[in-house]
């Protein structure tokens, strides 16, 4: 990545082609490690042979584990399942796992790496749009539960980050549509033009079956930057980095009533659609946000309107088993205007009553 980033210790590299440099990369900040490689099946299929060899040619002798894709695989028996291969494997502590794909197997190889013996190195090599500018970087780990998304986990910041853009390529549409869900956002939290940027590109980003090098680094670069940026500052989510939470309280939610059948970036842009709404309401925010944000969400093909069946009560419900509710009540984060949150002097977290999240629901 052009000037070069750096996170908590963790080098982040966005480049072309660098899933083939794969192993140099990591046998130049991890020599003298054993390589365990978690993907899952879909994209095993698609790079797990061009990350071997990679990690081969330097030296090293890849342990490839997958699993089923999906998000109901991110579960703690399927962490299980990976620790105990990795036990019967004789890998010790000079274990790095390596995690190839996207967001579920970002948190779900993160988590074995955050707890398998107490903690070995981890390695991002994102696939996915949402991966690549959200998932990967920050530290966060875990898998899910019945009662919701994330509730087991750890924070466990990777050592390296290697984004290769050209993966892209091989992601169906609706997948860059979901990870542009969390660009938009990050426009929304913290930079308008960026955003204004995002609405302006949406043909370009959303060409083919992928964005061209040019606007797929951009679009990358400046989501992860954003990203660093606040995670940086706070890294154990006690004040300002509540705020990459935007939409995603009413996502989890709507994610959890529909069992998963809906994709995350979806949900979050319905999540940021309903929380402009109510940040609205609250008069946080002038009237008018809301709008411009399902604007370029609906431009973009992502949803701004509930999925068919679900209701606003059942939503309401299932914010109170998000992870960041604390005595039954549900903290949002809530913007003030396009590259600005409201908040700061509450610590970003803002309680709303019952009736205004059902009537920002309602508009829906």
């Amino acid at each position: 990545m052009p000037g070069g980033l750096t996170l908590h210790g963790a080098e982040i590299d966005v480049a072309p082609g660098a899933l083939d440099t794969l192993g140099a990369r990591i046998a130049a900040r991890l020599p003298a490690h054993r390589v365990a490689l978690i993907a899952d099946a879909q994209v095993a299929a698609l790079y797990g042979e061009r990350a071997r060899a990679s990690l081969a040619a330097a030296g090293g002798d890849p342990l490839l584990l997958t699993f089923p894709a999906g998000e109901k695989h991110k579960s703690r028996s399927t962490w299980g399942s990976l620790t105990d291969q990795l036990v019967e494997a004789g890998f010790g502590r000079d274990t790095v796992v390596v995690a190839l794909g996207g967001g579920v197997t970002g948190d779900l190889a993160g988590f074995v790496a955050a707890t398998y013996m107490r903690g070995v190195p981890l390695v991002q090599v994102p696939s996915t749009l949402l991966a690549m500018i959200d998932a990967s970087i920050g530290g966060k780990t875990g898998v899910d539960t019945p009662s919701g998304k994330n509730l087991v986990g750890a924070f466990h910041h990777p050592a390296l980050v290697i984004a290769d853009p050209q993966l892209l390529a091989t992601l169906p549409q609706k997948e860059v549509r979901s990870g542009l869900a969390e660009a938009i956002k990050h426009g929304v939290i913290a930079d308008a033009a960026y955003f204004g940027w995002i609405a302006a590109n949406l043909r370009q980003i959303l060409h083919g079956n992928a964005p061209d090098d040019a606007t797929s680094l951009q679009l990358v670069r400046r989501s992860i930057e954003i990203k660093v940026d606040v995670v940086r500052k706070d890294e154990r989510e006690r004040g300002l980095r509540k705020v990459l939470n935007f939409g995603h309280t009413i996502g989890h939610a709507i994610e959890q009533v529909t069992a998963y059948g809906i994709a995350h970036g979806e949900a979050v842009a319905i999540g940021m659609v309903a929380e402009g709404i109510l940040a609205e309401r609250l008069r946080l925010a002038q009237r008018g946000l809301a709008d411009s944000i399902a604007t370029v969400c609906d431009a973009a093909g992502l949803p701004v309107r509930l999925p068919d069946g679900v209701s606003p009560a059942e939503v309401l419900t299932a914010t109170r088993t998000d992870k960041k509710s604390s005595g039954g009540r549900v903290a949002y984060a809530l913007p003030r205007a396009l590259g600005e949150m409201a908040g700061s002097e509450s610590g970003y977290g803002i309680p709303a009553p019952d009736a205004d999240v059902i009537r920002a629901l309602e508009h829906l």
